[in-house]
């Protein structure tokens, strides 16, 4: 009986489902974090008559035919970035990205990461770097007897010295962008890399070439909606007890033709 495969498979991407939406709702405080959104697919079919196939002697034709459906799978599971709103914080380290783009993290190992999580901070050697301590590129590093931080809307980095007057300029922030940033791979921390799905990333200056404009002082708050989670959690749950009911239902019908006598 199919009908039990097709209902397996059906509880299955629902379980899935359930698993992308939850894992939305953990990040809907998590800085920079782009919701998720699951994509299914109808599986092969069975054609037990297939269209267009000859019907008589005379030359009709088979308008539709019987095709049996075998159930659902995943297609994809990919993350939507639209923008999120923004957090005022007055921390001179703390900085958004209004628009497209995203900030350059050095790795340990020495490649290049991504993100949209602005939140950065100062090392022992006045350098500025990640929570987890991974450089901003292109590199910045902050004079001991700096007394205030100043970083434009096009990503210059400027500091006050004691003693001095004017601004000393540090440095210039630079973002990348790709053609396809759904492609790029999470690798936790709020970090994505570079794939081949995602394309080769694009360098530029905030504030040109459509590239995002740089907001001090405050923080991109993650984009999960959480009234629309809590209704496709509804509705994924749904699915999965119909699922399930279909199951039930093919096994009364299989108890059914055992007890046939």
């Amino acid at each position: 009986m199919r009908s039990l495969d097709i209902g397996a498979t059906g509880m299955l991407a629902q379980q899935l489902h359930v698993d992308v939406i939850s894992q939305n709702i953990a990040n809907m405080t998590t800085t920079g974090f782009k919701r998720q959104r699951p994509e299914f697919k109808d599986l092969l079919y069975q054609n037990i008559v297939r269209p267009g196939t000859t019907s008589s002697d005379s030359g009709t034709t088979v308008p539709s035919g019987i095709q049996l459906g075998l159930g659902v799978k995943a297609g994809s599971v990919y993350r939507i970035h639209e923008q999120g709103t923004f957090k005022i914080t007055e921390n001179p380290l703390d900085l958004a990205l209004n628009g497209d783009g995203f900030f350059q993290i050095e790795l340990p190992n020495g490649e290049t990461a991504y993100t949209r999580d602005g939140i950065f901070q100062l090392n022992q050697d006045g350098e500025i770097v990640t929570t987890q301590g991974f450089r901003l590129q292109p590199g910045f590093t902050v004079p001991d007897d700096t007394i205030d931080i100043a970083i434009s809307n096009q990503g210059q980095v400027q500091v006050k010295i004691q003693g001095q007057v004017n601004m000393q300029n540090i440095g210039q922030i630079q973002l990348s962008n790709f053609i396809n940033p759904a492609g790029l791979e999470a690798i936790g921390d709020n970090l994505l890399v570079e794939t081949e799905a995602s394309g080769a990333a694009v360098e530029g200056n905030p504030g040109t070439d459509n590239f995002a404009t740089v907001r001090q002082g405050t923080v991109e708050n993650s984009n999960v909606n959480v009234v629309e989670e809590i209704t496709n959690l509804i509705t994924a749950q749904r699915s999965y007890e119909m699922n399930s009911k279909v199951i039930s239902t093919s096994d009364d019908m299989l108890s059914t033709i055992t007890q046939l006598r």
